[in-house]
């Protein structure tokens, strides 16, 4: 095989990655337009885990309790996507409001 030919399959394959890489991109924003109230309300969980992770590695929080928060996120997260499978795919206000109140609720343990 020549090395034009080498470079050229090297370069369509990177091209067809960086392509599917974009179009996944475009997809994610996409639903985050379209799904605003759920892109909230997931921002947050995900937020909420990555600060229960940082307060079990400093010690601030035992395992128990990390592993008690992680469950209460995890409700939340079914209960999140239960009520978009009601909706069509999103989640009222009403729903959302009710999220945000669990979700503070579990942040104020956090570091307690």
């Amino acid at each position: 095989m020549s090395s034009k030919f080498s470079r050229i399959l090297t370069l369509a394959a990177a091209s067809v990655a960086l392509s599917g890489l974009t179009t996944a991109a475009l997809a994610q924003t996409q639903w985050q337009k379209d799904h605003p109230r759920r892109t909230e309300v997931n921002g947050r969980l995900a937020n909420q885990n990555r600060r229960i992770n940082q307060e079990r590695r400093s010690g601030q929080i035992t395992k128990a309790q990390a592993h008690q928060l992680h469950s209460e996120d995890h409700a939340m997260r079914r209960e999140e996507r239960t009520m978009a499978s009601t909706n069509g795919g999103h989640i009222t206000k009403p729903e959302q409001r009710s999220l945000n109140q669990q979700e503070n609720q579990v942040s104020r343990q956090i570091g307690h």
